[in-house]
């Protein structure tokens, strides 16, 4: 995994405070991997899950950091989401 990845991981753990989600979530960063968030928290993967976000590595690294709010960047067309929408609004709470 790239470095990005990796960093991405270590910032959502670090985020969601050691909890997990209700679900499963894959969010993929354009040209450098995925990572998934499940209910043992954010590890680098590519399996599949209920929903998968994809976007930049800076709109995640927006979104992660609290820079960018995950609705604000779907609607902007900055993130896109396919699967269970409910899910990427449950995620979205987590990463708020």
């Amino acid at each position: 995994m790239s470095d990005t990845v990796n960093a991405a991981v270590t910032a959502l753990n670090e985020k969601m405070g050691g909890s997990g989600f209700d679900g499963t979530a894959k969010m993929t960063i354009e040209d450098e991997g995925s990572l998934i968030i499940d209910e043992n928290g954010a590890h680098a993967g590519d399996e599949e899950a209920d929903v998968t976000m994809t976007a930049s590595a800076e709109t995640f690294e927006a979104i992660v950091s609290g820079d960018l709010d995950p609705t604000s960047a779907f609607m902007s067309g900055k993130l896109a989401i396919d699967g269970d929408m409910s899910a990427a609004m449950r995620l979205a709470q987590v990463l708020a």
